[in-house]
Order: structure tokens, then sequence, then C-alpha cells
């Protein structure tokens, strides 16, 4: 009973924990481990609503007016201040508007919030500065072939290495919404970053690995019970745009061919942008408590195919093509099919309140099923998975937390029959699944593959721990350039060491991140002419920090 009053006092407000502040979602997570939230809450579906800071709920904005019945609302939003810094190469991972740097680089944001009545404004521009230095990208020194194959990547997906040759500053919309609730629904427009699904590090279907882009939503705020169980949904339709910014070297020429093709869409207008729709559906079985099982689903294609402007394409598109069918088979205007990107595939969490544990992971396809046959035989065409625990263990009276993730988004073996390619790269979207020039999804990128191992010691608003992170680095192009070569010297693997701290004082809030990372063969650098035959490649070592603050104006 006690959470029915819960939702009953504070849902009302429909106020965002942006992504931006991803310490203080790790905070809730670890309530509901505890057992100090519900477990009825998926926590897939993000960004959540500040109820979810009960006790610090004071810290998330100062309210200057409101009426007796709160049904009007004015409030100061906090002050964010998110810095970070690389010494030798971009560490670059769900930061939201940051961009790939090397350097320092900051993000500052504050605003408003106002209620008024069923409509919720939430206004949170964001100014981001970048120092966007120099820093060693792609090996020049790399074959002519081997520059051919990279550009077979970069020719289909918007991933510049650097964004620009010189510093950037900008005032963006940020983390604003505009929305129209009524009890447990929400309908709006939002720029704010999205996350989707149960994953930590690497969410593969959405994250805010990039800058958030404009978009309707429609979706729950909290569970919507019924006999069977309970629901939690988000439909998305939203506009994706380019980055403008060229891979390195876009004049190189291979067999006299200038490998470099503008990101042009079937009419040849450059940087078309991208009309993006997707959704997440999340049930929890009545029978099984805590456990939740969801779909996520999205497509995208560029905005001349949606508006009919592909003269010569038989048919038409519509304007609801998440909810076309999901097998090829059935399929009935082959054109508009072949020019659509899309991905969807199932995840699952489950909550143990007694272990104070959880498990949880993702299984998805970037590529769609011929049928129901072709999708039980050949299983893993195509796929990317999550899988990670987390477990609370209380000794002497003090909380220790175990995190561990692994996600693969390279291609499996079934590759040497049927390539699927590289997630996020397509053949006819040449921007990819990008905004703005990063990825969406899983921060590591295409055909890259993670392990992270973490422990930390947890007191109240107070932790501190370490953490080991092994990334491979694009082993699918690897695979690509270097296989009829027959070379396994080059792999280019990433260990990464983490020193994490994370406080609440008074009205701030503080989280530090302190990462060494030990590059090798870093950009599949190495002179293939020295001995002995396995010598070390460029190896590279990168320190950076991230320092994150959230403080009450007053």
């Amino acid at each position: 009973m006690k959470y029915f009053f819960f939702f009953l006092s504070i849902f009302s407000y429909s106020q965002s924990i942006t992504l931006n502040e991803d310490f203080i979602n790790d905070h809730i997570r670890n309530e509901q481990l505890l057992g100090n939230l519900s477990s009825d809450i998926s926590l897939t579906i993000r960004p959540v609503e500040t109820y979810f800071l009960e006790k610090e709920n004071s810290i998330y904005g100062s309210k200057i007016l409101s009426n007796s019945s709160e049904s009007i609302i004015f409030k100061i939003l906090p002050i964010n201040t998110n810095v970070e810094f690389n010494s030798k190469h971009p560490y670059n991972r769900n930061n939201g508007t940051m961009v790939p740097n090397r350097g320092l680089q900051s993000l500052i944001s504050t605003g408003l919030f106002i209620k008024l009545g069923p409509l919720s404004i939430q206004l949170k521009p964001e100014y981001h500065h970048a120092e966007n230095r120099q820093f060693d990208g792609f090996w020049e020194g790399h074959y002519p072939e081997i520059w051919a194959e990279r550009y077979r990547l970069w020719n289909k997906i918007d991933m510049p290495e650097r964004h620009g040759d010189k510093s950037l500053s900008r005032f963006l919309i940020g983390q604003s919404n505009i929305k129209l609730n009524y009890k447990k629904l929400s309908l709006g427009i939002s720029n704010e970053n999205i996350w989707w699904g149960p994953s930590i590090r690497n969410s593969i279907m959405m994250s805010n690995h990039a800058r958030g882009f404009k978009h309707i939503t429609f979706n729950t705020r909290e569970p919507i019970k019924t006999i069977i169980g309970n629901f939690e949904w988000q439909i998305v339709t939203g506009r994706l745009e380019a980055s403008g910014y060229k891979p390195p070297n876009p004049d190189y020429k291979y067999a006299g061919t200038n490998l470099w093709v503008p990101k042009i869409n079937q009419i040849w207008e450059v940087d078309d942008w991208r009309f993006f729709q997707g959704y997440i559906v999340k049930f929890s079985p009545k029978f099984l408590p805590n456990f939740h099982l969801g779909l996520i689903r999205w497509v995208q294609m560029y905005s001349a195919l949606l508006e009919g402007r592909y003269e010569w394409f038989e048919g038409s598109t519509n304007f609801f093509p998440v909810f076309s069918n999901l097998f090829r088979k059935n399929d009935t205007v082959g054109d508009y099919e072949g020019h659509t990107d899309q991905a969807g595939g199932l995840f699952f969490r489950w909550v143990w309140d007694d272990s104070n544990a959880e498990i949880y992971a993702e299984y998805h396809y970037n590529d769609s099923k011929h049928n129901f046959r072709d999708l039980i035989l050949d299983s893993d065409h195509s796929r990317a998975a999550t899988i990670g625990l987390q477990k609370i263990f209380v000794l002497n009276d003090k909380n220790f937390k175990f995190s561990w993730e692994w996600t693969q988004m390279e291609q499996t073996a079934g590759r040497l029959l049927r390539n699927a390619k590289s997630w996020y790269e397509h053949d006819w979207i040449y921007h990819g699944f990008t905004n703005y020039g990063e990825v969406i999804g899983s921060s590591i990128g295409p055909g890259s593959n993670s392990h992270y191992f973490s422990f930390s010691k947890i007191n109240k608003l107070k932790s501190y721990g370490i953490s080991f992170e092994i990334i491979d680095n694009d082993n699918d192009f690897y695979h690509d350039a270097f296989a009829s070569a027959q070379d396994p010297r080059r792999f280019w693997k990433d260990f990464n060491l983490h020193l994490n701290f994370n406080q609440k004082f008074n009205k701030t809030w503080i989280n530090a991140n302190f990462i060494f990372s030990r590059s090798l063969n870093y950009q599949w650098e190495l002179n293939d002419l020295t001995t002995p035959y396995f010598h070390p490649g460029k190896d590279v070592n990168n320190f950076h920090f991230s320092i994150k603050m959230l403080r009450s104006i007053f």
C-alpha cells in the first residue's frame, strides 16, 4: 500500500531525470536492488521521472511558485556541469551532446520546469564547448587496399573520426520537452536523450551516446496494471540529422577512384534528414514477480522516401512503418522495404529482491528474417547481444556491489555464408543509425565487443569503486581488411582501468570517473617487416577523466 500512496502523491510532476545524470540513475537502480524501491518498475525506459528521488527530490529543482493543490508549479532546474578530458585520443561513451574529442570539453545546463494542470514544460537548454584538438586517427601508413575496406564502412554510416578541425562552441535545445499528462499516460514533443532496454553500459537499440533528437513521444509514466500483469511502453516518431563532417582523407583515391562517396539519397540530395520511428513494449507477468520481458523495434528512412519523391518506385509507404510486417515474406513493396533500415529484438530484466541481485539480457537483429523458419534456422545471422548481472553483498552492515556486462556487436561465423554487414550501417541509408555523426545505440560502435567488470562500495548516497573494461574495436572491419593476409597480430584491443566516486553533499551531487586506457595496435597499426613475427604494434596510453556535478540553485 505504501507504494500506492507514493505514486498518487508524486506522479503529477512529469519532470525528467535526464540521461546526463547517469549517476542518479545508478543510484535509483541501487535503491531498487536494496529493496528501497518497488521492483514493479522495470527501469528499461528512460528518462524516468523525479518521483524516484523521494528523499532527495529537493536537489532536482527549487520550487519558486505553486498553488495549494500543486496543479500549478514553477521550478528552477538544478545546474548540470559535465567536464571531460582525454590526453591522447577520444574515449567517448554515452555522453549525449559531447563528441569524440581530445583535450577538454564541457557541457553546462539549467532551466525551468513549469506545470499547468495536465501540461508540463521542461526547458533545459545546453551549452557545449570542446577543444577538439587533433589526434592520431586511422593510420595513413595502411595499404590502399586497407583504406578501401575502411571506406566500405564510412560510406554507409555517418561516423566521422573528428567533428571538424576547430574548437566547438554551441547552444542547443538540450533535454527539453513539452507534454500533456493524464493519469499514467503522457503525450508530447521532446529533444531528450532516450535509453531503451536493461543494459547499463551498452544499450544496443537506443542510448544517449549521440545528441538527443527531436521527436514525438507517447508513453506510460508508470506501469499499467492489468489482471495478467503490468505493461509499460513508449512510441517515438522523430527526425535524425547528418553531422556534415567527412571521414579522414576524403580525397584518397584507389584504383583511380575517389574512395569517399557523398551521403546522398536516391534523388542526389546531400544529407537528407531521416524519418525515425520506434517502440518499446515491456510486460511483467503477474505470476512471475519482478520479471520484465520486452520487445523493441525501430525503422528509419530518408525523408524523400517517406514523402514519395522516389517517383519511379511502385507503391507507397505509410507514416507508421514500425507497425508493418516483421518478416520479409510479407513485403508487398520491395523497393520501399529495401530502402528502409530496421532492427528489432527482445530483452528481459529479472530482479531478485531476496538476493539483492538482478540479471538482464538483450538480443536483437539488424536485418529482417524471411519467415519464422529462417529465424530459428539461422538465429545468429545479424544479431547483437548483451548480458549482464549485478549483485549487492552485505558484509558487516556495509554494501558492496559487483557488476558484469558483456556485449557483442561483431558478426558471428555465419557471415561466411550470409554477410549481414556491421550493425548501424546500411546499403541505402548512407548515414546509418546515427544522429549528428554518432551512433544512437551501443557506444562501442559497429563490429566491436565489450567486457566490463566493476566492484564498488555503496553507503547510502556515497559510493566508490574500481572497474575493468576490455574492448575489441571493430572486429568486423578487421576480418574484412586482413583475412586475406591471414594476419592474426593486428587486433586493436583496449584495456581500461576505471576509478569512480559518487557522493551527494547537501544540495550538490558529484560524480567522478578516472580511466587509464592502454590500446594495443591502436588503429590496427603494425609494421609488417619488423621481427620477431609477434611484435608489438602501435601501443598507446590515454588518460581520461569525467567530472559531473548537479547543484540545486537554492
